[in-house]
């Protein structure tokens, strides 16, 4: 994974977002460590996860498939930045997924999309060390260029099975009864 800070190119991507980029940039110049609140849709989506879910699928990204665009930590959810189009497309290839039936993926928590007409808080480009932000916000992957690879809606999908499969735990035989007797038998000889 990339560095957890902003680059001059990655800023000027991020600012590039908004309706007034040399203002953002301004800002940021004066005030490194200030949050900006950005439009979604026309430079990136972003798809917003829980902490400990947004985690594994970042991991499984970098692990087993093409890595992440930037990703940050804002108030304990991870915000994925996406392709444009991503926060349309993925809830509807995620229901086709049959992603929110019980028992297959029940205890998955419901990923958020941002995109056209939604507005994210991004991270300053430069902020506190990631032990002292606490409940902040804070670069996990951190925009480094003018033109970053955003994962589409089939990337974050891919990853976002994966974590659950692995989260869900099939049990071959059934509850053992409140009064019934369990003995160990794993150790017999």
């Amino acid at each position: 994974m990339s560095s957890s800070t902003v680059t001059l190119d990655g800023a000027s991507w991020l600012a590039s977002a908004g309706t007034y980029p040399r203002s953002t940039l301004a800002l940021w110049e004066e005030r490194p460590d200030a949050p900006v609140v950005l439009p979604c849709g026309a430079v990136f989506d972003v798809v917003s996860a829980p902490a400990v879910f947004g985690r594994r699928m970042l991991d499984r990204l970098w692990e087993e498939g093409p890595g992440s665009g930037p990703v940050a930590l804002h108030r304990g959810r991870v915000l994925l930045f996406a392709a444009p189009g991503t926060a349309h497309r993925l809830p509807s290839l995620m229901e086709w997924e049959e992603w929110g039936c019980q028992g297959r993926t029940g205890e998955i928590p419901p990923l958020l999309c941002h995109g056209n007409g939604d507005a994210v808080t991004v991270p300053a480009p430069t902020g506190p060390e990631p032990a002292a932000t606490g409940a902040g916000s804070r670069w996990i992957v951190a925009p480094d260029t003018r033109h970053p690879w955003l994962p589409g809606p089939e990337v974050l999908l891919w990853a976002a099975v994966r974590v659950a499969r692995a989260a869900v735990r099939i049990s071959i035989s059934p509850p053992a009864e409140q009064d019934a007797k369990v003995y160990d038998v794993s150790r017999r000889r």
